[in-house]
């Protein structure tokens, strides 16, 4: 597989991503689970985005964005939308670059990652039901106040930041077979992708979703841009009904293939990383896991080395009490 050339990011772009990032977030931990490798046949590493810091991956997209701003820019603030790790990883990244935040969250959010987004520096307005109703406050608050807006995914800074983790997959495990990530808008696998696909094209990428909401792999089944979503689902984070324009792409370009996996895969994903690796892991976060325990991927994991990516850790003590209650693994 060659790279094509006309794709939105390129390898420079997050190479100068990672320039930008070195110092303000951590290198994530990528080590061995013997659980996993026994259960699958292969050898599987779990990638710790739910140790970096705001306790998931978004803070890579969010800050590479905001430090790429201009002097004039930072000076108007900045605005955007999340119900809970975009919003962290802005409002952290606004403090530590001196940017005044804002960041709209719908009525739902939970209460712990509202207290979180607030408490790194950004101002909360709580709006809304739901995305659209949130996108419609952040559009007429950039009319209102000329603020920047910072997207969650769809955006060139945002997916080289996220791709800053492909770097970091191959630095470690360089004879990586198989990367499984979860999806959601699309902007982490984007960026995965290009980063491991241009240093090496033979390594499998591969996208996780959950039944309920699966917008990019109805895209990706489709060869173009389509919606999807029956009801909510375990994996919060990744409730995205249809991917952005520019991820779409790199997906369609990159990604080897999407998985869909069930309700009950995902909880019983969240158990065994709990169980049996000592992490906690949210249900976005439990996506890629979920994949290789449910035996969809089974044929090309064997005898194999895979990473599977912890994406994200908030999860309300509430959720894993009741996904721990709901039965022993």
């Amino acid at each position: 597989m060659h790279i094509q050339h006309d794709l939105p990011v390129t390898i420079d772009d997050i190479l100068d991503a990672k320039e930008r990032l070195a110092g303000h977030i951590y290198k994530t931990g990528m080590p061995r689970s013997n659980y996993l490798s026994e259960c699958c046949h292969g050898e599987i590493y779990l990638k710790f985005e739910n140790m970096q810091r705001t306790g998931s991956f978004k803070i890579r997209g969010a800050f590479n964005k905001l430090s790429s701003l201009t002097d004039e820019e930072r000076q108007r603030g900045v605005v955007a939308c999340s119900a809970g790790n975009h919003a962290q990883g802005v409002s952290l990244s606004c403090a530590m670059l001196g940017i005044n935040g804002k960041v709209v969250m719908p009525v739902s959010a939970p209460k712990s990652k509202v207290a979180a987004t607030s408490d790194y520096s950004a101002q909360v307005v709580m709006h809304g039901e739901n995305f659209n109703d949130t996108i419609a406050k952040v559009s007429e608050i950039v009319e209102m106040e000329g603020r920047i807006f910072i997207p969650p995914y769809n955006d060139e800074k945002v997916i080289a930041g996220q791709g800053t983790i492909g770097l970091e997959i191959l630095e470690d495990l360089y004879d990586v077979d198989n990367v499984i990530l979860p999806v959601g808008g699309g902007g982490l696998i984007a960026g995965v992708a290009l980063a491991i696909k241009s240093i090496n094209p033979t390594i499998n990428i591969i996208g996780v979703q959950a039944e309920n909401v699966h917008g990019m792999t109805a895209s990706f089944r489709a060869g173009k841009i389509t919606s999807h979503r029956t009801t909510g689902t375990l994996a919060d984070g990744c409730d995205v009904s249809r991917p952005g324009d520019l991820t779409f792409e790199i997906v369609n370009a990159l990604v080897s293939d999407m998985i869909l996996v069930s309700e009950e895969e995902i909880r019983h994903s969240m158990l065994a990383l709990i169980q049996r690796n000592k992490i906690i892991a949210e249900g976005a976060g439990a996506l890629a896991t979920a994949a290789l325990l449910s035996g969809k991927l089974d044929d090309i994991i064997k005898g194999r080395k895979t990473v599977s990516l912890i994406s994200g850790g908030n999860i309300d003590l509430s959720r894993v009490s009741a996904i721990t209650g709901a039965g022993e693994f």
